[in-house]
């Protein structure tokens, strides 16, 4: 395909950016759902706090509610669903009708008015997403496109990853695959930042003692390789 415009570099990236939010927050949500309702009220303020949104919700189950399927809640997982379809529609050239359909699918799981099963619906969300990026390998020819939605990908899923505390062989696999993709883009990235990145999850996997407390730190490294929007 030759350069890729600003516009669809920025595109690509954030289309991966926000599946890989849905996915992943979908992963943890689905765990944490049957817990949550007999849980304290109040249980969710630790999941608000770690990944750092607004603690607007009044119960347990009000959080699930509205954390799920808000229409007016930027934070929800309907909301980072849809701009995550917003990117998709505007690079179906890119894409292809067969790749679409899937974020169109998982869109419309939380488009309905019947929430009955959530869990079961939770799930075929995350079928999708998983059919999403194995159709984005099998129809999405450019090899570029591919690597700037993964890199949006691997760098959102490290982000999650690290709030929500995830093992740290996890970080370590997960940041392997970042850098397997950054060095095949156009992206323009910091390799100063990256490799101050690199030394703080090498100190966080092999120095706990020495990372501890520098989270916030690691996730501003983490959000600012990358120089686009």
């Amino acid at each position: 395909m030759g350069a890729i415009s600003i516009e669809k570099l920025d595109h690509l990236y954030w289309l991966g950016r926000y599946t890989e939010r849905v996915y992943t927050t979908l992963r943890k949500f689905y765990r944490i759902f049957d817990d949550m309702i007999e849980a304290p009220e109040g249980s969710y303020t630790y999941y608000c706090k770690r990944l750092n949104i607004p603690d607007i919700y009044t119960s347990n189950s009000q959080f699930a509610e509205e954390y799920l399927y808000g229409k007016d809640n930027p934070d929800s997982l309907y909301s980072n669903m849809s701009r995550a379809f917003d990117n998709a529609i505007v690079l179906r050239d890119e894409l292809s009708s067969n790749v679409l359909s899937y974020m169109q699918m998982a869109l419309d799981v939380f488009e309905s008015d019947n929430h009955a099963s959530p869990l079961l619906e939770l799930q075929s969300v995350i079928d999708y997403l998983l059919a999403f990026w194995g159709c984005v390998d099998d129809y999405v020819e450019d090899e570029d496109c591919r690597n700037i939605m993964k890199c949006g990908k691997y760098i959102e899923r490290l982000d999650l990853y690290i709030r929500l505390e995830y093992h740290t062989k996890d970080i370590e696999k997960e940041f392997r695959k970042l850098l397997n993709r950054l060095h095949k883009t156009q992206m323009y990235y910091d390799a100063a930042k990256l490799e101050k990145l690199k030394d703080m999850i090498d100190a966080k996997i092999h120095c706990p003692e020495q990372a501890e407390g520098k989270d916030a730190e690691l996730l501003d490294y983490l959000g600012n390789i990358i120089e686009v929007r």
